[in-house]
């Protein structure tokens, strides 16, 4: 049997904006069969060289600012392409999802397939609640990795 593919939904759910990924997560696990394992992370980043051992497919989500209409995702082929620096840097984590995802590269520990979804946020200040663009962004990323797996 083969390994399920495992989404990782990153962010502060404190932060609006920065919760995306754990809300793509969250959506995400409502579908979730055999072939698929969920996680939300909250802390360290640098925790995902070892939450993705064993896997070979990992999709990764998180809120990104780049300064893009809000609401906007990309899709990046972490194996394939470097993480730009500065995207994901709405950090409240202590390293970047980018320089955690570098890490893994230069010590040969990137899983075989990796996508890095980069949502476009709007409001990261304190607070639970989402802005439209960025709901409507999740609903998307949520439908994309469906499909992708299926």
């Amino acid at each position: 049997m083969a390994t399920p593919v495992l989404v990782i939904g990153i962010g502060n759910p404190f932060r609006s904006d920065d919760r995306a990924g754990l809300e793509v997560a969250r959506r995400i696990k409502r579908s979730a069969n055999d072939r698929l394992k969920v996680l939300e992370i909250a802390g360290n980043p640098l925790a995902l060289l070892d939450i993705w051992k064993g896997y070979d497919e990992v999709l990764l989500v998180d809120a990104v600012s780049s300064k893009s209409k809000p609401g906007t995702f990309q899709i990046i082929n972490a194996v394939k392409k470097t993480i730009p620096a500065g995207l994901f840097n709405t950090s409240t984590h202590n390293i970047s999802v980018a320089e955690a995802i570098e890490m893994a590269r230069n010590l040969n520990q990137l899983p075989k397939q990796m996508l890095v979804y980069g949502i476009e946020g709007k409001n990261f200040q304190f607070g639970e609640a989402l802005s439209p663009q960025v709901n409507e962004a999740i609903e998307k990323v949520v439908h994309h990795i469906l499909s992708h797996i299926h």
